[in-house]
């Protein structure tokens, strides 16, 4: 696996894993994003990349800051490709 698509399943899980941890659904996700609820689940099944601007509207919707959000996808990443 590339590093590009490890970092599309990092940005994936921690997607769906602060989804689930607030108990909204894509559609609540979505409404709260600004996006449509096919593009949450394009992005949480690694079939589309987020822009920059998708990725403040999804912080917003997961109720933190945009830092918080890459730094959690970056751990995600680190924790998942140590070799």
């Amino acid at each position: 696996m590339n590093s590009e698509n490890n970092y599309r399943n990092s940005f994936a899980t921690v997607l769906r894993r602060q989804r689930g941890a607030l108990g909204i659904s894509q559609e609540e996700l979505a409404a709260r994003a600004g996006i449509t609820m096919r593009y949450v689940s394009l992005l949480e099944t690694e079939r589309k990349q987020p822009t920059l601007e998708t990725l403040f509207g999804l912080s917003r919707g997961l109720e933190t800051s945009f830092a918080q959000f890459a730094s959690a996808i970056e751990a995600e990443y680190l924790k998942t490709n140590e070799h």
